[in-house]
């Protein structure tokens, strides 16, 4: 498993000679360490370093590290995927009330160990300008959320996402398509293990 300081196996753009004038949201590169150990227990597939699925993989991971921890293109963090029409009074979690700081925080808080992600399957892979994906997102929660006690349990749904890229293959574009569900709903009961696959996602909104 990668340190943070000797580089991260499974992320680009994280360390290097091409990162020294990175301006990161909390001053320094993430440590992946505890999701990276995650990830490889649970996972469910393990792809050949170089094949078309290891290379989507490692793109997802890294738009999602750079969405999260970046201050590049204007991203938001996870409260711009949280979106929702619901009144504020029904909303288990706020993200109009939230910044991009504290959304980081209170989902670190309920998933100590981080929230993995791993791609089942490619259906157009690179240098198609769309790379499309089969994905699974999981964690555990071990920590509180907003005042709910932990369960321990693992939540996790699965989905599928259409990376619309340049010709360097940076993402331009983010579609997610998922079952929605209940995710947010989760943190409050231990989820049945038949609905786990029906979460919605703490990070990302398919609209």
């Amino acid at each position: 498993m990668a340190s943070a300081e000797g580089g991260d196996k499974y992320r680009s753009f994280l360390h290097g000679e091409g990162e020294k004038n990175t301006v990161w949201r909390h001053g320094a590169p993430p440590n992946y360490d505890l999701v990276n150990k995650l990830f490889e227990d649970e996972r469910t597939k393990e792809w050949a370093e170089g094949s078309v699925e290891e290379r989507v993989q490692r793109l997802l991971k890294t738009w999602e590290m750079e969405l999260v921890h970046k201050e590049v293109r204007g991203m938001g963090g996870y409260n711009a995927f949280l979106a929702t029409t619901l009144p504020p009074e029904h909303r288990i979690y706020d993200p109009d009330a939230e910044t991009v700081e504290s959304a980081t925080a209170t989902f670190l808080t309920a998933f100590p160990r981080g929230f993995a992600i791993e791609v089942l399957d490619v259906y157009s892979g690179p240098p198609n300008p769309r790379i499309a994906f089969k994905f699974r997102h999981w964690g555990h929660m071990e920590g509180p959320f907003k005042g709910h006690p932990p369960h321990g349990r693992r939540v996790e749904f699965f989905g599928v996402c259409v990376f619309h890229v340049d010709e360097d293959t940076k993402v331009e574009k983010a579609e997610f398509f998922y079952e929605r569900g209940n995710f947010l709903a989760s943190f409050l009961s231990a989820p049945p293990a038949a609905a786990a696959s029906a979460s919605g996602c703490p990070v990302m909104r398919g609209d």
